[in-house]
This record gives C-alpha cells, structure tokens and sequence, in this order.
C-alpha cells in the first residue's frame, strides 16, 4: 500500500536546496506518494495541519530549527514524523540514531518503525533537544547562517570563542520539586533529548523518551575554565565537576532579574521568567530498527 507523505524541505539548511531532487528521487523510488510544500519556518507547523487529513506521514528535510518549527503542528495533527537530516549540527537525528546519509535516513522512514519521544516545553514553546539561556543565547546571536555554511559543525566552536571571554556571569533562582536555590552561573541549559549544540550531551544518562529533563548550571568563576570543561560535556559528564550543578525533573522554573532571552534548538524564542516542563511521548518518530541510539530507551520503543 502506497504511502502519502508531506514533503517539506528547508531549502535555507545547510544541505536542502542541493539534495532536493536526490531526497525526492529516493523517496519515491520507495514506494512514497509525495506532496512537496516549501513554507517559511513560521508556517511549517500550520503547513502540516492544512494537510491533517490528506497524508498519513510528515517527511522533514532541515536542521533542529527546522524540526523546532513543525513540533505545534505534529503534535496538534499526531502524524508521525520521517527525519532527513540536513542542517548543520543535526543533533535530533544524532539522538535518534538516524544517519545524516539521504539514502540511510530514507530507508529509515520506509522500513516503518516508530518510537515515541518526549517534547520539552517552555512558556509553550515546544523543543526537542535543548532550552538554554546565557553564553549560549549569545553564540546563537553570533551564529551567522553564512558561518554555518562555511564551517558546518565547527562553526560552533568558532563562535563560542568569539563570545566566551566576553561572558559575564548572571543571577537566577531556579526551583523544582518544592526546591529552590539562588545561583550566580553563566550558563543554564535544560534538556529533554541526548545531544545539543553540534554533538554536546545535556547528561551521560540522558535519553529522549524517559520523561524527565536534565538540567544543568555553570556556576564557574573564571571564563576559561569552560575551556578546561568541554571535553566532559561534550560526554555529558559536566555533573561530576566543581561549579557545575545538576538536576532531573519533569518541571523546573526559572526566574532571573531581568528578561532574559532564551535559545529552544538553536532560535531565540522566548525569555525568562520561563517555566520548562516535560511532554511525555508527545510525537511519533521513524528510527532505525535496532534502536542503538545512546538517547533512546530501547524498552520504550514501538515497532508497527
């Protein structure tokens, strides 16, 4: 039985405009009926629920933020979802396990596995990896859509160095549980998924179907000493450092004394007072069948 999928394709990501006619070739040589839309990010989510009842999949072609952009409108609708990677960092696909080859990421979709995942959510704005405010609002300020062309992935690291000796710390309250505790930091960074921030793990342990997030809170004194830090993040091992504080839980508040901007997958969306909270299995995702993924919990996987 032939499938009707929703193509939309970010021809702005990094890689969608030059894989457009490989990505649909490959699609419908899979047995895939497609109907092809290229709206702007802001009309990704309505896009999808214009069609709720014309297609039995939503196939993305983007990065997070393109992912980011459709969450309202997959949840509202329940249609499943097939991800092609093709932005820069991709760290969704990297937490479901899902190659950034187009024909893999294709056979993915069509071998039909699915596995339900959780959506984070702050003041209502939905995101799959990370919500974060501090240093890194600042590298996304920094982070030009031509420096991600040039430098791919590395374009990360660049920037963060541009900005990291520039970086003041700020005061917070964060609260969770009945719990509360005033902090000085220049980073605090909430997880839902696995990895962040071009390949960065939010915890060791961190997974995107375990109904909690993980929060965590730099509260270093001198700037370089993110330097000495980011071989153990990039391993999500920061807990185990000094002047690094960590949490789990499904809801966390954050209040800080002026507004201040927070990043949900790599957009500016929201600021704070900002009230985070976990949304248990929230969407439907396509993922390889041997569910090896470091951020999925294989016990929790559906197979149909």
């Amino acid at each position: 039985m032939q499938r009707r999928a929703l193509l939309l394709i970010n021809r702005q990501s990094r890689q969608g405009d030059q894989n457009h006619s490989q990505l649909v070739e490959e699609l419908k040589d899979k047995g895939f009926d497609l109907v092809e839309a290229s709206p702007d990010p802001q009309s990704i989510s309505e896009t999808i629920y214009q069609h709720r009842e014309k297609v039995d999949l939503v196939i993305i072609g983007g990065g997070d933020g393109t992912m980011n952009a459709a969450a309202a409108g997959l949840v509202e609708t329940r249609l499943p979802l097939g991800i092609i990677p093709l932005g820069t960092a991709n760290d969704l696909a990297h937490t479901l396990g899902i190659a950034e080859s187009i024909p893999e990421a294709c056979e993915v979709i069509a071998a039909g596995h699915l596995q339900s995942i959780d959506l984070g959510s702050v003041n209502n704005q939905y995101f799959f990896n990370v919500a974060s405010l501090g240093l890194s609002t600042k590298i996304t300020q920094q982070l030009s859509s031509n420096l991600k062309r040039r430098w791919g992935v590395f374009a990360y690291p660049v920037t963060a160095l541009k900005v990291l000796w520039k970086t003041r710390p700020f005061r917070a309250e964060i609260r969770w549980n009945g719990q509360m505790v005033q902090v000085k930091t220049v980073q605090i960074a909430i997880g839902n998924g696995r990895f962040y921030g071009g390949g960065l793990a939010i915890a060791e342990d961190a997974t995107i179907n375990d109904r909690c997030l993980n929060l965590y809170s730099l509260e270093l004194k001198h700037w370089w000493q993110i330097l000495l830090l980011l071989p153990a993040i990039s391993r999500g091992r920061q807990a185990q450092w000094p002047g690094v504080r960590s949490l789990r839980a499904e809801e966390v508040e954050v209040i800080t004394r002026r507004s201040d901007s927070i990043n949900t997958d790599g957009e500016l969306t929201t600021a704070t007072p900002a009230r985070f909270q976990v949304v248990p299995g929230a969407i439907s995702v396509f993922v390889p069948a041997d569910q090896q993924s470091p951020g999925l919990s294989p016990a929790k996987a559906q197979a149909k």
